[in-house]
């Protein structure tokens, strides 16, 4: 870990920190209450789950727009399989790999068409949420109930925290050592950096920038479980604008839009302070409107934030 990754990182934590006794001084000590915090960790769970994959495609110098309309999507699916009486488990798998199959997509007509991340998943976010609105013929689809509507629960006698921020803080670990102790981590780093460069030494630009796609949507997919177990039921209009709040979080977390820079802790911290913003926000009475207003104050500060790290780095 370098000096200058190590400032950003405490930073974060520290805004994480400052933000949170800023709301906890407006709204009181309830703000801190078991309950309250138990709502904040199961939408930082949601949105830190989808922002680990995106990590993946802001490090590799592009970006998955699409991700919100995935979530959407594997709610669906899952609803849909459970009808169909399938195991929770195979329903589960089945929004991630439908979500594995839209990121594919992504991945090949991002490196064969050679046009930029942005506008093929501008195009893919729309494609991908008018299949999950016909599949669920525009309503939302009721789903029997299973131990996948627990995931975000508290056991009673049981372990601290819900089955599923365990499972992100895992795969979060699991990712933050694929990308900083793997070849493919380092390829990764390498084609965000400099792609000519990365071309010149050897590395597979193609086959990296699929896997990193696929892995992105993989990661929304499972967000979409996730989503899933806090509405149990499948919404084709869930997740709208989400992706942005996943993007600002790997941005405040240490990510640059311009590639080869970014954390998996970062990440999470900078979901933590998006989620406490929003539900703090609320939670003080601001009306809808005002919180939009904040959230895209947040996105802008959040994208100067990163010009800044990059030109002080130039």
């Amino acid at each position: 870990m370098t000096a200058r990754s190590l400032v950003d990182r405490a930073g974060t934590a520290l805004g994480l920190i400052v933000v949170a006794g800023v709301f906890g001084a407006l709204i009181g000590p309830q703000f801190f209450s078991p309950g309250n915090l138990e709502l904040m960790a199961r939408q930082t769970a949601i949105v830190s789950m989808a922002a680990i994959g995106m990590t993946m495609a802001i490090v590799s110098g592009g970006i998955d727009l699409s991700v919100g309309s995935i979530i959407a999507l594997a709610t669906v699916v899952i609803a849909l399989l459970l009808r169909m009486e399938v195991h929770p488990v195979l329903a589960a798998l089945g929004a991630v790999a439908a979500g594995a199959a839209c990121g594919l997509v992504n991945g090949v007509l991002i490196t064969q068409l050679r046009v930029v991340p942005f506008i093929v998943t501008l195009g893919t976010m729309l494609i991908i949420r008018g299949v999950a609105k016909g599949l669920a013929e525009e309503r939302r689809i009721e789903a029997p109930v299973t131990w996948l509507n627990d995931l975000l629960r508290v056991p009673r006698g049981g372990a601290l925290l819900p089955s599923g921020i365990w499972l992100v803080i895992g795969l979060a670990l699991l990712v933050a050592g694929l990308l900083r102790y793997t070849r493919f981590g380092r390829h990764v780093f390498a084609i965000g950096s400099n792609e000519r460069m990365a071309r010149l030494c050897g590395v597979a630009i193609t086959r990296t920038k699929i896997v990193v796609y696929v892995l992105t949507a993989m990661f929304a997919g499972l967000a979409g479980v996730l989503q899933f177990s806090k509405l149990s039921v499948g919404d084709p209009t869930v997740a709208v604008g989400l992706e942005l709040d996943v993007i600002a979080a790997v941005i405040i977390g240490g990510g640059s839009l311009l590639g080869g820079r970014g954390t998996v802790a970062g990440t999470l911290i900078g979901a933590a302070i998006m989620t406490v913003i929003q539900i703090g926000c609320s939670q003080h009475g601001l009306a809808n409107w005002v919180q939009q207003i904040v959230t895209g104050i947040i996105i802008v500060a959040a994208v100067a934030l990163d010009r800044m790290r990059t030109s002080g780095g130039e």
